[in-house]
């Protein structure tokens, strides 16, 4: 399948939108594959980004839709232009002949069927570089199962433990447990951590790369997604914990979102950071547990501009002379 589905099941939500006719699922999104942004990323962890970057796609809409996005702006459908799976399958050979290290699909799951296909008519012109899917790993099994042969790894958050916390944060109290078991599938379908080299340096060529972002006050929940995933994968996973957390929301209330004002009202938590010491108290439990190796973030990461412009960079289709 290659379209929009007439009852969409393509994320747990299983809204059953019929968005073949141009309904809107429970992500926002219809008929169309609405693209934002595909351009070279240099924030992605060491061996996804390397020094020449990872060639990612940011796609609109979003099936959780978390009150403090940090890519609200495409969460929420307010950017982005629609293009076809020919047109998505050229922006992946562009960012390929860019000199990128893998093409990285971000926040892809509602248009699932059109990114495969996308990889697939790409690989039939060439394409080599390994595929990431990058996730807030509120994905179903079936929906990482039908990625074989698709995707090489993942980049897969594991936003909470707690079901209160993810029911507050994301409307979505099954977080918890539908992201354990869609990363058990993921680590069986793709393996453990693999590498080559590019430039000197290693780069990520199948495996999973789980990412926890750090929420202001939340660091018990924090301390517990570490404990649950280390116990669970081991060194079948890499963690990647990050302090990146900016409060998008207070800006977006401040100037004059009422869906901001009313999470940040219901949620005034979300206007802080979260404080270096809550940060060295989650690194240094990851160090009592005795995980050796993991991605962590200089102090001061939610200052720096990890949120790119979503300004169609990459999207036009390009004038041919």
């Amino acid at each position: 399948m290659s379209g929009p589905r007439s009852a969409c099941d393509l994320c747990p939500r299983r809204c059953g939108a019929d968005r073949a006719a141009g309904e809107r699922g429970a992500c926002g999104a219809g008929r169309a594959l609405v693209v934002a942004r595909a351009a070279l990323h240099f924030w992605e962890e060491p061996p996804i980004s390397g020094e020449r970057g990872s060639g990612a796609v940011f796609f609109a809409h979003c099936p959780l839709r978390c009150v403090y996005c940090q890519n609200a702006l495409i969460a929420a459908g307010e950017a982005g232009a629609e293009v076809s799976v020919g047109r998505l399958s050229e922006m992946l050979l562009e960012l390929a002949a860019q000199g990128a290290l893998n093409v990285n699909l971000v926040t892809p799951t509602h248009y699932a069927p059109e990114a495969r296909a996308a990889v697939a008519a790409a690989r039939a012109e060439g394409l080599s570089l390994p595929v990431v899917w990058n996730t807030s790993g509120y994905e179903t099994v079936e929906a990482v199962r039908a990625n074989a042969g698709t995707v090489d790894a993942y980049l897969s958050d594991f936003k909470y433990a707690d079901a209160a916390l993810a029911a507050r944060y994301s409307h979505a109290p099954d977080y918890p447990e539908v992201a354990i078991k869609a990363l058990e599938a993921m680590v069986d379908e793709v393996g453990a951590p693999a590498f080559d080299e590019v430039d000197g340096m290693p780069r990520l060529v199948r495996g999973v790369v789980v990412r926890h972002l750090a929420l202001p006050g939340a660091l018990e929940d924090s301390k517990r997604v570490v404990r649950l995933v280390h116990e669970r994968f081991g060194d079948e996973v890499l963690l990647s914990l990050m302090n990146q957390y900016t409060p998008v929301v207070a800006a977006l209330a401040a100037a004059g979102d009422a869906r901001a004002a009313r999470a940040l009202g219901r949620c005034p938590e979300l206007a802080g950071r979260v404080s270096g010491e809550d940060y060295e108290r989650l690194l240094d439990y990851a160090d009592g547990l005795g995980i050796e190796d993991y991605f962590w973030q200089e102090g001061g990461s939610a200052e720096e501009s990890f949120i790119p412009p979503f300004d169609l960079t990459g999207v036009r289709e390009r004038s041919r002379a």
